[in-house]
């Protein structure tokens, strides 16, 4: 089972039966929907939660699953899937027992769907309660599955509460499902913070193809490098010859690890600080 809950927090919490099915046998993975540390949420969707339970524990709370947790129930990548159940109780409400993450917020009906917050409002909770990284992960998630619109988030984020509404409408604007995964939405989110850096997600590079992100104007190609996606002899060559081509057409290309993305940002973000300003002062 700790192999499958690894499998899971390594692809965002979620993951298809086809993300998993490398590492992971049928055997294992059916193990871990027994012990209930797992849920098949769709058809060959699983998430790192039992999502009854946590149900269960909103009833019993008087509240609604919600942030993290109401990410999961949506079938979101996020960057870290949650220590304890997110459950969200009106104000004035008693204080419910039990290890949860609580948050205190007056939900309309609309905003609830089944015991859970609906999509648009759990972006907007996400992008109000945590940290950039972590609501940008879910916010991009929420667009890559294509039911929610940027502009949905945009206007709820304005509507939002005053305590945190910055906070939402900044990651509402940055929000942009084209980024493949939590590790791609979390180095996008690092790359804001470097001034002169405008990095667009799966940009376009002609001569090259897609790349994880591609600054145009400066000529800088930023990589999130995965192991798990060029481990083999022919994804090693693929990425060489990718690679050569980029100098070819004077561009920089800046790779990072999923280490130092996820665990060493302030590294990142001076990393790309310092090619900024050496091809700032080149061009």
């Amino acid at each position: 089972m700790d192999e499958v809950a690894q499998a899971l927090r390594d692809r965002g919490g979620v993951a298809h039966w086809s993300e998993l099915k490398e590492s992971l046998s049928r055997d294992q993975l059916e193990i871990a929907l027994t012990s209930g540390s797992v849920s098949r949420i769709r058809r060959n969707l699983y998430v790192l939660a039992d999502m009854r339970e946590v149900r269960r524990l909103a009833i019993t709370a008087g509240g609604v699953a919600s942030h993290l947790t109401a990410a999961q129930h949506w079938g979101w990548k996020v960057k870290d899937p949650p220590v304890r159940p997110c459950i969200t109780v009106a104000r004035g409400s008693r204080t419910p027992t039990g290890d949860l993450e609580l948050h205190w917020q007056d939900l309309a009906p609309k905003d609830i769907a089944g015991h859970v917050t609906r999509r648009v409002p759990t972006v907007i909770a996400c992008a109000r309660a945590y940290d950039g990284a972590t609501a940008l992960c879910v916010a991009d998630s929420a667009l890559r599955e294509g039911q929610v619109t940027r502009q949905q988030l945009l206007t709820a984020a304005q509507a939002s509460p005053r305590t945190g509404r910055s906070k939402a409408t900044r990651i509402a604007q940055l929000a942009d499902g084209r980024a493949a995964n939590p590790f791609e939405s979390v180095l996008r989110w690092l790359c804001a913070s470097v001034a002169g850096l405008c990095a667009i997600p799966q940009g376009e590079v002609a001569g090259v193809g897609r790349v994880d992100l591609f600054d145009p104007r400066l000529g800088i190609v930023i990589e999130a490098e995965s192991f798990e996606f060029h481990g083999s002899l022919e994804a090693f060559r693929r990425d060489v010859r990718r690679y050569t081509e980029c100098a070819r057409r004077g561009l920089v290309v800046v790779r990072f690890t999923w280490h130092q993305v996820m665990h060493q940002p302030d590294y990142v973000r001076t990393a790309l600080a310092d090619v900024v300003r050496a091809r700032s002062r080149a061009l």
